[in-house]
C-alpha cells in the first residue's frame, strides 16, 4: 500500500480535473470529509483538498479542451525531463512539457504507450500528498490497460517500475511496486481491459482507490449526492471491501477498506 515515504516511481500526488469544482467540492467532502484550499491567485484556480489541515490531492475546474472529467495519478521522478524523454523513448508521449510550478517542483503530464495519461512530479519544496494509505487518502492505484505485457514494458523503461503476478481467483493479478522495491513497497497493480467489460467500454485508464472505514456507507452517500456506482460493494479474500465509483461529473475512482496486513 501507498505511504509517504516517497521513492521513484512511487505515486506522490494525484489530483482531480472537473467541469465544476464548487460541486466536486462539495461530493467529495461529503464522502471523506475534505476542505478545499486555494492554492493562492498565481495558481490558475488549482487548490489542495485537504483532511484535518493535511493535503490529500489537488483539484482545479477544467474546460472541455482539457480533457474529460478525471483524476490523475502522479509519479515521484528525481528528472522529469529525463522520464518525459524515456517515455518518449518508450513509445509513450508528453502531453504537457515539464514545467516549474511556482517553485514547489516540476510537473509534466504524458502518456503511456496506450495512450494513458499520467503525471510526473519532480519535487522541490513540495514533496507530494500529506497524507496516503490512511483513511480519506490514495491507498492504491490500478492501470487498466488493453495488453498488460506492453504496460510493463513500458513502465520499467520510463519509472522503472517492476511487476509480478499473485494468484488471484480466477487466474493472477499483476502487482507494481518501485524499481528495485519488496512486497511491502507494491503500491497497485494492471488488469486486462478484456477482464471487465464495464472497463473496456470506458477505455484505458489509471484508477485511484481511497481508503476509507465504510465502503458500504461510501457507496450510499455517493448515490445520494449525484455520484454513480460503477461496481457496488463486493469483499475480496485477502484484499478488502472495495466498490467502484464516479463523481457527478464521470471522474472515476475506487474506494477500499483494506484488510490488516498479516505480521
Amino acid at each position: 500500500m501507498l505511504t509517504t515515504r516517497f521513492v521513484d516511481g512511487a505515486p506522490n500526488w494525484i489530483d482531480l480535473g472537473t467541469p465544476e469544482i464548487d460541486g466536486a467540492v462539495s461530493f467529495y467532502h461529503g464522502l471523506f470529509g475534505w476542505q478545499f484550499q486555494s492554492a493562492g491567485p498565481d495558481a490558475g484556480g488549482y487548490g489542495f483538498f485537504q483532511l484535518d489541515g493535511r493535503t490529500v490531492a489537488g483539484g482545479m475546474q477544467t474546460t472541455p479542451e482539457q480533457g474529460p472529467p478525471s483524476w490523475t495519478v502522479y509519479f515521484r521522478s528525481e528528472d522529469a525531463q529525463a522520464t518525459a524523454k524515456a517515455a518518449e523513448q518508450a513509445h509513450g508521449s508528453v502531453l504537457a512539457q515539464p514545467m516549474d510550478v511556482l517553485g514547489q517542483g516540476h510537473l509534466a503530464i504524458l502518456a503511456d504507450q496506450a495512450g494513458v495519461p499520467f503525471g510526473i512530479w519532480q519535487p522541490a519544496r513540495t514533496k507530494g500528498v500529506d497524507l496516503a494509505g490512511d483513511p480519506g487518502s490514495l491507498c492504491w492505484v490500478e492501470l487498466y490497460t488493453p495488453d498488460i505485457a506492453a504496460a510493463a514494458a513500458f513502465y520499467r523503461k520510463a519509472l522503472g517500475l517492476e511487476t509480478f503476478g499473485v494468484p488471484f481467483p480466477g487466474g493472477t493479478y499483476t502487482c507494481v511496486n518501485p524499481a528495485g522495491g519488496d512486497e511491502a513497497s507494491v503500491f497497485g497493480g494492471m488488469v486486462p481491459l478484456a477482464e471487465d467489460p464495464a472497463e473496456a467500454q470506458a477505455g484505458a485508464y489509471w484508477l485511484p482507490y481511497f481508503e476509507v472505514e465504510d465502503p458500504d456507507a461510501v457507496v450510499e452517500k455517493a448515490q445520494q449526492t449525484g455520484g454513480r456506482v460503477r461496481m457496488p460493494a463486493t469483499t475480496l479474500a485477502g484484499v478488502g471491501r472495495m466498490a467502484k465509483l464516479a463523481d457527478p461529473y464521470g471522474a472515476r475512482f475506487a474506494v477500499l477498506k483494506s484488510e490488516p496486513q498479516q505480521a
